[in-house]
């Protein structure tokens, strides 16, 4: 008797845990053409033996916080995450690949709508950063986790200012409220969804999630995650990611 008992407890204990686990799904945007890269797909650079893509991949496999992947990406490169690659990597939480749309916004939808059932909080991340780590993906999670809404960000350290249309200053800005948007931009399910319906409905242009989550209302958290979250955008971009990678391969 006491060992059902204890069997019992046992079981109720592993469905309590499962229900606190909460469950989130990283959404990695790489179907941009490259156009500033001279028409270089920047995911498929190879630096010290990986690609890029590769890179940003192996950073969410090995963040504990995340539990599956969704990669969002162009007709021509759909072949390259195949089962091949997904071993070649380790990429175990790879669960779907899907293209993108014709800009940044419908792409993260595209990619929010692949994501699991089961999934709590969304993580939207650009492909092209490739020098996030584990750690700070984790850290703009369980800050996603205590306030809804989080995402990776550096505080400006230039001194910022306003112009007008001919570039006189009007103005210079407190830089010390001034952050440098990243990604990853993390969300609860829900607020991203609501997020999205609302800048569906009223057809505002924006730039990043976080935007659309503040024209819906809700309140968004910078984490601060360093200046070296690059997004290769220029092949200056590159020689400056692959001087991190060489710094942090020395170590």
């Amino acid at each position: 008797m006491k060992n059902i008992l204890k069997k019992i407890s046992t079981a109720m204990n592993i469905v309590t845990r499962k229900k606190e686990r909460l469950y989130t799904s990283a959404v990695i945007l790489a179907a941009g053409l490259s156009a500033r890269m001279q028409g270089i797909s920047k995911q498929m650079i190879e630096l010290s033996g990986k690609s890029v893509i590769a890179h940003t991949l192996c950073a969410f496999q090995n963040c504990e916080l995340i539990d599956e992947i969704i990669i969002v990406t162009n007709e021509a490169e759909f072949p390259y995450y195949n089962e091949e690659f997904k071993n070649e990597y380790g990429i175990t939480k790879l669960s779907r690949v899907v293209l993108g749309g014709n800009t940044r916004a419908r792409s993260a939808e595209n990619g929010f709508s692949a994501i699991s059932k089961n999934a709590d909080f969304v993580a939207i991340h650009d492909g092209a950063r490739c020098l996030i780590t584990p750690e700070k993906i984790s850290a703009v999670v369980k800050a996603a986790f205590n306030k809804g809404a989080a995402i990776a960000a550096t505080k400006a350290t230039d001194t910022m200012k306003k112009a007008d249309e001919d570039g006189k200053i009007t103005g210079t800005l407190d830089r010390s409220k001034i952050w440098r948007a990243q990604t990853p931009q993390v969300f609860k399910k829900s607020i991203y969804f609501v997020s999205l319906k609302n800048c569906k409905s009223k057809g505002a242009a924006i730039t990043d999630d976080a935007m659309m989550a503040e024209h819906a209302g809700f309140n968004v958290y910078c984490i601060e995650t360093g200046s070296d979250n690059i997004k290769i955008t220029t092949p200056a971009d590159i020689r400056e990611v692959l001087g991190v990678l060489n710094g942090r391969e020395s170590k």
